[in-house]
């Protein structure tokens, strides 16, 4: 049986919608944050806004002991794209049916809704509850990431806060509410490769060196590496070339350089400094003749066991029935930057088959079960 009535599940909609309407195209914020310390801070929430550059970051804490929960997630959107293509306004939430339409409705203002109702009524009916109850919220989850979440947990970890479960909602879910939950992510090593070859005319290519003829076939010989196989919870380690770019336009003209872009997806059978070993060890045997800069973007984490992550999976059995499956697919997210503090890490959210597309939509009934599994988690870590 249900915590909430008809109508206490129907305020999420309605503060979805009002996120929703707000224009905050990463970094911009534009008051998301505080429509939501304003509410947090009337349910019993200290309130903490942090700010670092353009980005504007919110903590907001109830109680002051441990064990820490925190539902963390992000006020920012992707851009909306050709807005004519859209069917009706990105910012100008639109219900039809049980489809609730704007920039932002999955990823991720429907989640921060649903984790705010879920945490007041908690509070309401557990006002003494074990432990403390935080959010965490940035405007640069969608950016670069540099002066977000990572700035908030440096804070956190210089003064002694420490979180021990953070469920994050990212949109997990594939069909169902609660069909997947995102136990771990992949890491991801990023980098940019410049081959230097020598600039001549194609018809005297003695006096010439083509980087591109240099570098292909290292790329293929990469493109076809087997770096691993995986294990139980990971995919074997990926590697994918995202750009390649040389010349000068003309046909007559062999380049004096290539610059490659290039990713790895790996999983806890790597490391960063393997890779680049392995990679560079490549680089070597063909003589190339390079420059490279890697970066780190993230490293993998797991979380395939203990009580958060049979918080989670029970609650979502109690509301929706579900057999729930953990899994690390999919990109990065800020429980990145939580999951290296010691904290359990998990990501659950409404379904992601429209995030980041033109027409982006959540159903407004997916919103009210995320809601009640939210309240289930912190009943099953946090009540007397």
């Amino acid at each position: 049986m249900s915590e909430f009535t008809p109508a206490e599940l129907t305020t999420v909609i309605s503060l979805a919608e009002d996120l929703l309407s707000r224009p905050s195209v990463t970094p911009k914020d534009e008051g998301c944050q505080q429509l939501i310390a304003d509410q947090l801070s009337a349910a019993g929430f200290s309130i903490e806004h942090m700010r670092f550059g353009d980005v504007d970051n919110i903590w907001a804490r109830r109680g002051n002991q441990s064990p820490l929960f925190v539902f963390l997630g992000h006020t920012d959107v992707v851009p909306v794209g050709d807005e004519a293509a859209w069917d009706t306004p990105p910012f100008e939430p639109t219900i039809e049916g049980a489809r609730l339409t704007a920039r932002g409705a999955a990823d991720m203002k429907g989640s921060v809704a649903a984790m705010i109702v879920a945490m007041e009524k908690f509070a309401e009916q557990h006002p003494d509850h074990i432990g403390s109850m935080a959010m965490l919220l940035t405007s640069d989850e969608e950016g670069p990431a540099t002066d977000g979440t990572i700035r908030v947990i440096e804070t956190l970890q210089a003064r002694g806060e420490q979180i021990d479960w953070c469920l994050v909602g990212e949109p997990s879910s594939t069909d169902k509410v609660g069909d997947v939950v995102k136990a771990g992510r992949r890491g991801s090593l990023g980098a940019e490769l410049t081959v230097k070859g020598i600039q001549g005319h194609v018809a005297y290519p003695h006096l010439a060196e083509n980087p591109i003829h240099n570098v292909a076939p290292v790329l293929a010989k990469l493109a076809d590496e087997t770096w691993d196989a995986g294990n139980e919870f990971f995919p074997a380690t990926s590697f994918q070339i995202s750009n390649i770019n040389s010349g000068t336009g003309v046909t007559n003209v062999i380049p004096g350089d290539v610059k490659v872009v290039f990713n790895f997806r790996f999983s806890t059978e790597q490391t960063p400094d393997l890779l680049k070993q392995r990679t560079e060890k490549m680089f070597a045997e063909f003589g190339l003749n390079y420059e490279i800069d890697w970066v780190v973007n993230g490293m993998p984490f797991l979380t395939s066991d203990g009580p958060l992550v049979e918080a989670v999976v029970s609650g979502i059995k109690t509301i929706t029935g579900l057999d729930t499956e953990l899994s690390t697919a999919g990109g990065t997210s800020d429980g990145r930057f939580v999951a290296p503090t010691g904290a359990a890490v998990v990501e659950l959210g409404p379904c992601n088959a429209t995030i980041h597309k033109v027409n982006e939509w959540v159903d407004t009934e997916d919103l009210k079960t995320l809601t009640e599994i939210y309240f289930e988690v912190l009943r099953n870590l946090l009540a007397k």
